[in-house]
């Protein structure tokens, strides 16, 4: 909660409705924030029809924000269709800057280097993520990966495997109560993973740093 800025919270306030991934969990940001507004539901799977309903609201001479639930849209969030077809209509699409886990764990990270390429989630199907992350092993920058806690081993079985002496930085649930951050080599942070899905302790979501090749 403390990580939304003042700006967002004026402009939450001035709006006349509020589009959001999860209007539940949106719910209790604005009702943290005292904010009484509507809310009208833009999911990744109903994102282009939830567009078209939005953007006839924007026709009538409305203002609206759009949050996803915990992060930046478009950044494995849904919002980069609506932003596009807001745009496309006519409409000023302005960004009001918050949390991005991307950001965050870039900026502690370390050993960056000078490029690094956003990748996000890979596939859950074991042949593809192994194939994909192959690939992103043979660039010559870092790379930034999103993993839930449910396949988080598996992709460090995948990354161990092919590079076990890789340097990785994770972060889980980060800027939250249970903010943790491991560093060190792929199969070093591999068996920390093992122990704590153990002991059942693998909750929240994971942002995993990979660097470069050298």
């Amino acid at each position: 909660m403390g990580d939304i800025s003042f700006r967002a919270v004026e402009i939450l306030k001035s709006v006349d409705l509020v589009a959001c991934e999860d209007t539940r969990h949106s719910l209790k940001l604005l009702s943290h924030l005292g904010i009484n507004k509507k809310t009208i539901s833009c999911r990744s799977h109903n994102e282009e029809i939830a567009a078209k309903k939005i953007i006839s609201i924007l026709d009538e001479g409305q203002n609206i924000a759009y949050l996803s639930d915990a992060g930046t849209p478009g950044l494995s969030d849904p919002g980069s269709i609506l932003a596009g077809m807001a745009a496309g209509s006519g409409h000023d699409v302005i960004p009001i800057p918050g949390a991005s886990a991307f950001a965050a764990l870039l900026s502690v990270a370390g050993n960056t280097g000078k490029s690094v390429l956003f990748e996000g989630f890979l596939s859950p199907k074991p042949g593809r993520r192994r194939k994909r992350l192959s690939e992103l092993l043979g660039y010559n920058f870092g790379f930034i990966l999103y993993e839930s806690p449910y396949r988080v081993v598996k992709l460090f079985e995948d990354l161990a495997d092919l590079e076990a002496e890789r340097y990785v930085c994770v972060g889980r649930e980060m800027t939250k109560i249970h903010e943790e951050f491991l560093r060190g080599q792929a199969g070093e942070i591999l068996d920390i993973l093992k122990k704590k899905a153990e002991k059942s302790e693998l909750k929240g979501e994971f942002s995993v740093f990979i660097s470069g090749k050298k």
